[in-house]
């Protein structure tokens, strides 16, 4: 079913599902089935259009979410990187950004990197 441009499951419960939306963790679809009035139990294909609606109107005023949000964050990664912060240099450099250590553990966010000749995978040749 689509809700607010996103597929989500139709067999599940209607908190799980709304988590499937980017910006829409648990704890905050929890709050979202609240504040509607709906059946935290109730599955997305028992909703009636009414709550569907109602869901949909609380979660466009109270969250960013999907595209408005995405477009959001990568202004404010921009703006670090005009102002040229360490913050903004770290993300230009693609490193990690909040204070990780770099001489180990942040080959996800270098690609995987192995630069020295002892480490990394051995290519073996089979004769």
């Amino acid at each position: 079913m689509r809700f607010l441009g996103v597929n989500i499951p139709d067999n599940k419960i209607v908190e799980i599902s709304l988590s499937y939306i980017y910006g829409i963790g648990v704890a905050s679809a929890r709050k979202v089935v609240a504040a509607a009035k709906i059946d935290p139990k109730k599955r997305v294909k028992d909703l009636t259009t009414e709550e569907f609606n109602q869901l949909k109107d609380f979660i466009e005023k109270t969250y960013k979410v999907e595209g408005e949000l995405r477009q959001s964050i990568k202004q404010n990664i921009n703006r670090l990187k005009e102002i040229s912060c360490y913050r903004g240099s770290r993300h230009l450099r693609r490193l990690p950004v909040r204070g990780q250590r770099t001489k180990t553990n942040s080959r996800s966010v270098r690609g995987n990197v192995r630069r020295t000749v002892g480490s990394g995978k051995r290519k073996v040749d089979l004769k």
